[in-house]
């Protein structure tokens, strides 16, 4: 496990999984250990997938600063993982509330920034969020299934402003409740920090107008995907978002939600690779 040093002395780790061009993966949760993100459905096939734990997250040390958590402050380990692995420019991939920190590394640093890929993120750098009532049209997509009736009831409850996380809203986060889904699940409260996640986005850590006239000038191409069943970013949503970008294209993955290459690895794997080897976009069935 390779571990470097950020600017303020913190020791930061990251995990290398596959061969080939290097594709730094940048976590979400807010503050999530970046193992739950695996081989992004076999990705790594395609790309060496350098996935950076973020600091007091996984395997890198907690800061003896706990402000630098936020994530305009978590830019400058991005940059620092950039020069330890030799790179002039990079792919970058980043997932959920990851989503805003790559933009806000892109926004600062766009010539270090050669393809962006956002995968069903949030873009609150950009002042924009998911509203609830998003959210509830997105379960109601889920009528039908099997596990809805017990569901629904708690997600509305969390809607709401419930206190607790009841794990019993689980199900909407994915395109396909089996297995696998609840296995990737219940190994999540091992890996958030929560006191850094509060931390994250807290006062200060956007400024939406000058990230949006940045990301406006952005010269890298850029890839918003979107899970069709995702409500947070609904497919509608991340539109709005691709639109920021001059060089940018949208991607729904059909039966997707929040972790599109749970739900459909293939699909998942042959889209964000076309886009990374600016091979264009292959015949698939989509949502769009």
């Amino acid at each position: 496990m390779p571990i470097f040093t950020a600017p303020d002395g913190t020791e930061l780790a990251y995990h290398l999984k596959g061969a080939g061009d290097p594709l730094v993966v940048l976590p979400g949760g807010p503050m999530q250990a970046s193992r739950y993100l695996g081989d992004l459905g076999g990705l790594a096939a395609h790309r060496q997938l350098v996935l950076l734990d973020l600091r007091g997250a996984g395997d890198s040390a907690v800061p003896v600063d706990p402000a630098t958590y936020r994530c305009d402050r978590l830019v400058d380990d991005v940059e620092a993982l950039r020069v330890q692995l030799g790179l002039e420019r990079m792919d970058v991939l980043a997932h959920s509330a990851g989503g805003s920190l790559a933009m806000l590394y892109a926004a600062r640093y766009p010539e270090r920034v050669r393809r962006l890929v956002l995968v069903t993120a949030n873009p609150w750098a950009l002042g924009t969020a998911a509203p609830p009532e998003d959210r509830l049209a997105a379960a109601l997509l889920r009528k039908d299934e099997p596990w809805f009736p017990a569901a629904f009831p708690a997600f509305e409850a969390w809607l709401n402003g419930a206190p607790d996380y009841d794990p019993a809203i689980a199900p909407f986060f994915y395109g396909r409740w089996d297995q696998a889904a609840e296995e990737h699940h219940a190994r999540g409260d091992e890996e958030f920090n929560d006191e850094a996640a509060d931390v994250y986005g807290s006062s200060g850590a956007y400024d939406p107008p000058a990230t949006h006239t940045a990301l406006s000038r952005l010269p890298a191409p850029v890839l918003v995907l979107a899970g069709e069943l995702d409500g947070a970013p609904r497919p509608d949503l991340a539109r709005r978002t691709a639109d920021v970008f001059p060089h940018a294209e949208l991607a729904v993955q059909p039966g997707a939600a929040h972790y599109p290459w749970l739900d459909d690895p293939e699909w998942f794997v042959r889209r964000v690779a076309a886009f990374l080897d600016g091979s264009g976009t292959p015949a698939l069935p989509t949502a769009e």
